[in-house]
């Protein structure tokens, strides 16, 4: 039996922004009839494939071919026109506007110059009945639960004709049944011979549903892979490849490896957020750092915006030091001497039009509230001893952040936490984007910290620098945590393991 031709083609597809090559060559192809799976970490190239594909990014080296004819789309409306629609993570429809005007908007069929409201009722009926859906139409959208918001989605994707459908992260925001409804919907579709290109870093999903899967790296392709002849472990290492960052002479693996006799700082029990996380229990002690290791969205922010009152748990329990903790807010948090530091340094961090100084001091500004200000010249004396002890550049308190390197801007944010002296210091993703020397100082300290007595909760996508810092690690897949382990020598590849089989035995 021979394949069916190709209903898209993209060929050595090259994306540029400044001072980062977004997509570097790459081909992609999408038959007709199947599920096709874009795989890839966070920055891999993923969703600038799409908005080359749908006209929201020009294409500046490349081809793309639909049904063979060379297309070069202006915008997604035009995609969708030639066929080509897009369910986005974050679905794009009207929640004031009822299920069957959300379907139609734009479209609605009309005689005379006006809305033929009920057979656009009926046909909308008829598009959500293909999808296995039976709700009512009229029905204002946003009643509607977010996995009927997809279908809606779907339903109008379907209402275009559409030949390819693109759906970006389409089961973020469901739940188990949800996931299984949308799964026996694409099953559906793809059966009627739809082209479905499904992005998604739940690998369970992925092994469920794709045909076959694309791996991005970095911008560039690693490789076009059959599901049923690729493992979930062989799939993570070439998501991750071998490119973790070897940095030498750190100097930081003779701190001690055994904790198991302190004492006990932070202890989570079932603590859970619906569509966050699902319920872990975890124990963090005094001068102890736990790792957390997992793919992108595994869950690994979602637990630390946990713990530090970000994100407002809905299940399970918080202890510190043995007495019951009530972390409703970041102020509740710092009571209790908890830092975070985000990996959104930029937005979640840093002001960049404040000086050193001041960003030094915000934390713990915050913590002592707005009217009881804290004085100049302790905010000199603050930054003064952490600009010297964390080899801040340039060493000028005054000097405005946004005009520091990454790796210096990340200094000052560190600082700011320390300069609250916290028991219990979050890490999320502290290296990323840093040149080596910075990465490495800012190892180095971590490790300091510990053997001082402080706790760190240490976020990276690198495992070999989860590895090389942590006693503990607590490995994520699908928002759970699938395996804690204890760092006796673990390696990377067993980490991976983990995460690809889902901490089975």
């Amino acid at each position: 039996m021979t394949q069916p031709r190709e209903i898209l083609r993209m060929t050595g597809i090259r994306k540029r922004f400044p001072g980062v090559t977004a997509l570097d060559g790459v081909d992609f192809r999408l038959f007709p009839g199947e599920v096709h799976a874009l795989m890839g970490e966070n920055g891999a190239g993923k969703s600038t494939l799409i908005k080359v594909l749908t006209g929201v990014e020009g294409v500046d080296d490349g081809s793309i071919e639909l049904s063979g004819a060379a297309v070069a789309f202006g915008g997604p409306d035009q995609a969708q026109q030639a066929g080509v629609s897009t369910v986005y993570q974050e679905v794009n429809l009207c929640p004031n506007l009822s299920v069957a005007e959300n379907i139609f908007i734009g479209r609605e069929p009309r005689r005379f110059g006006r809305i033929q409201w009920s057979r656009m009722r009926r046909r909308a009926e008829e598009l959500l009945a293909r999808l296995d859906l039976d709700i009512d139409v009229s029905a204002e959208l946003s009643t509607q639960s977010i996995a009927v918001q997809q279908m809606v989605a779907i339903a109008r994707a379907l209402d275009v004709s559409a030949r390819v459908l693109v759906l970006d992260e389409p089961t973020s925001s469901l739940d188990a049944k949800e996931v299984e409804q949308l799964m026996t919907v694409l099953r559906a579709l793809r059966a009627d011979g739809m082209a479905i290109l499904f992005v998604s870093h739940f690998i369970d999903q992925v092994f469920a549903i794709a045909d076959r899967m694309t791996v991005l790296r970095n911008g560039k392709l690693v490789g076009e892979y059959v599901t049923a002849e690729i493992t979930p472990v062989e799939l993570v290492t070439k998501m991750i490849g071998k490119e973790l960052a070897a940095l030498d002479e750190l100097e930081v693996s003779e701190r001690s490896t055994s904790v198991e006799q302190r004492p006990v700082l932070v202890a989570a029990e079932g603590l859970a957020r619906t569509g966050g996380i699902e319920p872990f229990s975890m124990a963090i002690r005094q001068g102890e750092v736990v790792g957390l290791a997992g793919l992108l969205g595994s869950g690994r922010t979602e637990l630390a915006r946990l713990l530090f009152g970000a994100d407002h748990a809905d299940g399970g329990t918080v202890d510190i030091d043995g007495q019951r903790a009530h972390l409703r807010s970041p102020r509740a948090a710092m009571s209790h001497r908890i830092g975070f530091c985000s990996e959104n340094r930029k937005t979640e961090g840093l002001i960049a039009e404040l000086t050193i100084r001041e960003n030094i001091a915000l934390a713990m500004q915050a913590g002592r509230g707005w009217l009881r200000p804290i004085s100049r010249r302790r905010q000199l004396e603050l930054a003064a001893r952490y600009i010297e002890a964390l080899d801040i550049r340039p060493a000028d308190p005054e000097a405005v952040v946004g005009t520091l390197s990454g790796g210096n801007q990340q200094k000052v944010l560190l600082a700011r936490w320390l300069a609250t002296e916290p028991r219990l210091l979050i890490l999320d993703e502290p290296t990323r984007g840093i040149d080596i020397g910075a990465k490495a100082e800012i190892q180095k300290l971590v490790a300091t910290l510990s053997e001082d007595g402080m706790a760190v909760l240490f976020i990276s996508a690198e495992l070999e620098e989860v590895l090389r810092l942590s006693h503990h690690v607590a490995v994520l897949r699908d928002r759970q945590v699938v395996a804690q382990l204890t760092n006796d020598g673990l390696t990377p590849e067993e980490i991976m393991s983990t995460i690809a089989d889902g901490g089975a035995a």
